[in-house]
């Protein structure tokens, strides 16, 4: 339960809350399309075709089962972006260009594919903020210093404008020791980097994607649901006092 479970999830609770938020599906696996309701037979050319310039992004964007959240899904063409966009002019600004077009929405979520390749630097390139959810696993703690040069360069290099927005610890377990050295560690280091709100492991979650829906509209009484709707009230208090958004 990672970046994509956390990108559904979010942008619902903002989304049930009136803001109007539109959902980017840039990984090829298209998983944020699914936990939305968005079958492979309404997904058309989805966010490859906006990529490729093949259509407009209001063309491109669908409704998802919660209201006031739109998503532009992702497609399996998109697994051969890296080669098929190699020799295309600005191709690191693809997602940045369609976007210039305005979109309506108050807020933008881009879910990237895992790995630092072209969608990603795409991704990276158009947004404002990274948003970095993490599991309170061992392993978790690995990437993340890879992750941060990352966002370091693509700052540098390519979007000064680009910075973290934070990190969202998932997967969290009290009864667990490792899960809450983990915590404390990420805590530690990253100080007020890191969301008061924590994710923790609850099987409603896991389960809501298969039904399409995120978790509040699963089961909005269960303990990921309500983790949720704290870190949505956690992201606005954040986004404001920065004025992010109004």
């Amino acid at each position: 339960m990672g970046k994509t479970t956390t990108a559904i999830n979010l942008a619902a609770a903002l989304a049930v809350g009136g803001l109007k938020i539109l959902l980017i599906d840039i990984d090829p696996q298209g998983n944020a399309s699914t936990g939305l309701g968005v079958g492979h037979e309404r997904r058309n050319g989805g966010t490859y075709a906006l990529l490729a310039g093949d259509t407009s992004l209001a063309a491109a964007t669908l409704e998802s089962s919660v209201e006031n959240l739109t998503i532009i899904p992702a497609v399996a063409d998109l697994i051969g972006a890296d080669l098929e966009f190699a020799q295309t002019e600005r191709r690191e600004f693809l997602l940045r260009d369609a976007l210039a077009q305005g979109c309506g929405a108050d807020l933008v979520f881009i879910d990237c594919p895992p790995g630092l390749g072209l969608l990603t630097l795409n991704g990276l390139i158009a947004a404002d903020a990274v948003l970095v959810p993490l599991q309170a696993e061992f392993f978790a703690l690995e990437g993340i210093s890879q992750l941060m040069r990352t966002i370091e360069m693509v700052n540098r290099s390519l979007n000064p404008r680009l910075e973290l927005e934070g990190i969202v610890l998932t997967m969290t377990d009290k009864r667990n020791n490792l899960s809450e050295q983990v915590s404390t560690d990420v805590r530690g280091f990253f100080k007020d980097k890191v969301f008061d709100t924590a994710i923790p492991r609850n099987i409603r979650i896991t389960e809501a994607p298969s039904h399409g829906i995120p978790v509040l509209l699963y089961d909005f009484r269960s303990a990921g649901a309500q983790a949720y709707l704290a870190l949505a009230a956690e992201f606005l208090r954040r986004a404001r006092s920065r004025r992010v958004i109004a």
